[in-house]
C-alpha cells in the first residue's frame, strides 16, 4: 500500500516517519509560533504534533503535510486557555519571543510574521488569529483550513473577515525599506543611549507606543507607555543609566524578519529591540529584556 510513496517496511517504519515529519517540521513551528508567539510552547506543541504522527497508521495518510499542520494547529489551539491564563499573571507588558535569525536559520522560520503584527494578533480570538495566519501568512484557503479547524467554510470566510477588518484597523499596510530601517535603527540607538530627548522627538510618531517586556525586573514599567513626550523621557531616564550600568556591544541582526537591534554585555543578549516604523517616524518600540527569552538571540 503505497498512498504517499511511504510503504510499512520503507526504512522500518519509524525512520520514516522521522523523516517525514523532519522535512515538515520548520513549517510546523512557523504556523505554530505564529498562533502562540513563544518558542517553549512551539516546541511543546511540535512534540505532541510528533507523538500523534509516530502513532498514526501512516500508509493511510494521503498528504503528511496537510495532516501534520491539522495536528499542530489544533494542538496549538487546545493550549490556547492555559497560556492565555499565564499571560494575565504576567508582570508587566508581555510581548513574543523575538525570532533573531543566525546564519543556519531556514527562511520558514525567518520570515515570521513581524513583532508589530504578532501584537496585534495577540488582539484576535484563537479562531480568528488561526484563519488569519493560515490564510494571510501562508495561504491556505477557506475550505482547506475550514476542513483543519472542523468549521463550515462559510463560518472561516467570517472569521478571515473579521480578523483581516481587526488586524488592518490596528495595522496600516506600511512595510519599510530594509535599508531604511536599518538606519532608522541606528539613528534611534544613537539617541536613546546618549539621552538625546531633542533627537528622540523628531524620531518618534506623536502616536508612539513603548513596550518594555523585561519579565516583572523592578524598575520597569508595569504598561505600555504612550505618547511621543513620554516616550522620549522614558528612554532618556532609563536607557543611558543602563548603559553606563553595562558595557553594552550592539549587534544589528534580523528578528522576526525585520532588521533590528540585539544588545550584549559580556558576551550574552542584555535585550533586543525592534522598531515600527510609519516613514521616517518611529511608531513602535519593542524592548524585550526577559532573560527567558533571549536565549535564542546568542
Amino acid at each position: 500500500m503505497e498512498a504517499t510513496g511511504i510503504t510499512d517496511h520503507d526504512t522500518g517504519g519509524h525512520d520514516t516517519a522521522t523523516r517525514v515529519f523532519a522535512d515538515h517540521r520548520e513549517l510546523l513551528f512557523s504556523v505554530v509560533y505564529n498562533l502562540l508567539g513563544s518558542v517553549a510552547d512551539t516546541e511543546d506543541v511540535l512534540q505532541d504534533a510528533w507523538l500523534a504522527w509516530a502513532a498514526r497508521d501512516r500508509p493511510e495518510v494521503a498528504n503528511p503535510r496537510a495532516y501534520l499542520v491539522r495536528v499542530a494547529v489544533n494542538a496549538a489551539l487546545a493550549r490556547q486557555a492555559a497560556i492565555r491564563r499565564r499571560r494575565e499573571t504576567y508582570i508587566g507588558p508581555w510581548l513574543p519571543d523575538p525570532l533573531v535569525a543566525g546564519a543556519d536559520e531556514s527562511a520558514e522560520r525567518t520570515e515570521a510574521v513581524s513583532m508589530a503584527l504578532l501584537v496585534v494578533l495577540e488582539t484576535l480570538s484563537p479562531l480568528e488569529r488561526a484563519v488569519f495566519v493560515l490564510h494571510e501568512v501562508f495561504g491556505y484557503p477557506h475550505p482547506e483550513i475550514a476542513a483543519m479547524l472542523d468549521r463550515s467554510p462559510a463560518a472561516v470566510r467570517q472569521l478571515a473577515r473579521r480578523a483581516r477588518a481587526h488586524v488592518h484597523a490596528r495595522r496600516p499596510r506600511y512595510t519599510a525599506d530594509p535599508r531604511v530601517r536599518r538606519q532608522a535603527t541606528e539613528r534611534f540607538l544613537r539617541a536613546a543611549l546618549g539621552g538625546d530627548i531633542g533627537t528622540l522627538l523628531e524620531i518618534l510618531a506623536p502616536d508612539v507606543t513603548l513596550w518594555m517586556d523585561a519579565g516583572g525586573a523592578p524598575g520597569n514599567p508595569l504598561r505600555p507607555i504612550r505618547g511621543r513626550d513620554r516616550v522620549a523621557r522614558t528612554l532618556a531616564a532609563t536607557v543611558p543609566r543602563r548603559a553606563r550600568e553595562t558595557d553594552l556591544d550592539i549587534d544589528y541582526r534580523t528578528v522576526n524578519g525585520d532588521p533590528s537591534a540585539v544588545l550584549f554585555t559580556d558576551g550574552a543578549p542584555f535585550a533586543v529591540m525592534v522598531l515600527d516604523l510609519d516613514g521616517d517616524h518611529v511608531t513602535g518600540i519593542y524592548t524585550v529584556t526577559n532573560p527567558d527569552k533571549l536565549p535564542a538571540a546568542e
